[in-house]
């Protein structure tokens, strides 16, 4: 004889049909469904990563640049923001560093809003060169071609040189407009740096002279090298650098003052540049350990970009052989796992709803 659940479901076959389809609202069991993490949660994860590396010893602060060695090794700050303008913070958020090398995004962010994608694509590139970020054995190896890209030193130069400008003053002054909508505030150079790296960029400027000679940059190199040189030494800090991530994760639109400071479609090309080459020749490292764009400064700056949920950053001047802060990449590392930072990791879809949790 049949149970009274058998013959109800017997007498009423809609109901099965009502359990099939709550059974299909659940994710996958091998898929965990994500939730956003709550405030509590987002400063927790801070929390721990400032505690975990606060006192690690590991790296050394950059000292080809003068004025670098002088920095503090202790410095040590974290900031997380999210799409909703809100700041997350841990350790030195005062201490300003020079922007070295993330300034390479910002800037690249500029042209291709006004000159577009194609004109990147095209000149300088955006692949990986698999070379020190300062080869000149790049540059030779790829005279005439499009094979470096904007996040290596001769791609970053000539990507300067495109700015768009009548004069050295224009350019500096879009330039330095770029830095300030990401941040949301305004920035100004360390003099004491920019001096310093001035002295000390023969390296540079031969890049500069061996990019015009083969095409890339189309006029006047030493200004090129010498504006790319003050943008190198914008001073941020932890927080400034958080809402400069948390902009493009943002689709370009500065959660904090509600600036578009770049039009949302070319959002994907820059973060695509950083997934590429972010981290020197440690970038490929980087994105299989944690999937984020990211970009990292001789300064101590790192900032990564988890998109639709948080830009962070972490300043922390001691740097390992590649040129990358130690206790950034630990502490980033950390608090993307702990939030769900990975754009790579799996989610679960309802497909019959449409929704991804």
């Amino acid at each position: 004889m049949p149970s009274n659940i058998s013959r109800r479901a017997t007498a009423r076959p809609w109901l099965i049909g009502i359990a099939l389809a709550a059974l299909a609202l659940q994710p996958p069991p091998t898929v965990a469904a994500q939730r956003a993490p709550s405030p509590a949660q987002i400063q927790q994860a801070l929390d721990a990563a400032y505690a975990k590396y606060k006192d690690l010893k590991e790296g050394k602060n950059a000292d080809y640049i003068p004025a670098l060695a002088k920095v503090d090794p202790q410095v040590f700050g974290i900031s997380l923001v999210t799409p909703d303008g809100k700041v997350y913070t841990a350790g030195d958020l005062t201490t300003e560093v020079s922007i070295q090398s993330v300034s390479k995004v910002f800037t690249l962010a500029r042209v291709i809003q006004d000159e577009g994608e194609a004109a990147i694509l095209k000149n300088p590139g955006v692949d990986a060169t698999g070379m020190k970020f300062n080869s000149i054995v790049a540059i030779e190896k790829d005279k005439e071609g499009s094979e470096m890209n904007p996040l290596v030193n001769p791609g970053a130069i000539t990507t300067t040189s495109m700015v768009r400008g009548g004069s050295a003053d224009a350019v500096w002054k879009a330039i330095l407009q770029t830095h300030d909508d990401f941040a949301g505030r305004r920035l100004a150079v360390l003099e004491d740096v920019y001096k310093s790296e001035a002295e000390t960029n023969q390296r540079n400027q031969a890049i500069g002279a061996l990019m015009y000679a083969y095409g890339h940059i189309k006029a006047n190199p030493s200004q090129a090298v010498d504006i790319y040189t003050r943008q190198c030494a914008i001073g941020v800090n932890a927080k400034d650098l958080a809402i400069m991530a948390a902009t493009l994760a943002n689709g370009g639109k500065n959660p904090v003052t509600g600036k578009q400071a770049i039009d949302q479609r070319h959002v994907p090309a820059v973060l695509a540049v950083m997934a590429t080459a972010g981290l020197y020749d440690d970038s490929g490292k980087w994105l299989y350990r944690t999937g984020l764009p990211a970009k990292s400064g001789v300064g101590g700056g790192l900032i990564a970009v988890s998109p639709g949920k948080f830009g962070i950053a972490v300043v922390s001047p001691p740097l390992d052989e590649a040129g990358n802060s130690v206790r950034a990449q630990k502490a980033i590392a950390d608090i993307s796992d702990a939030l769900g930072g990975n754009p790579y990791a799996p989610r679960a879809m309802n497909t019959a709803a449409g929704d991804v949790r």
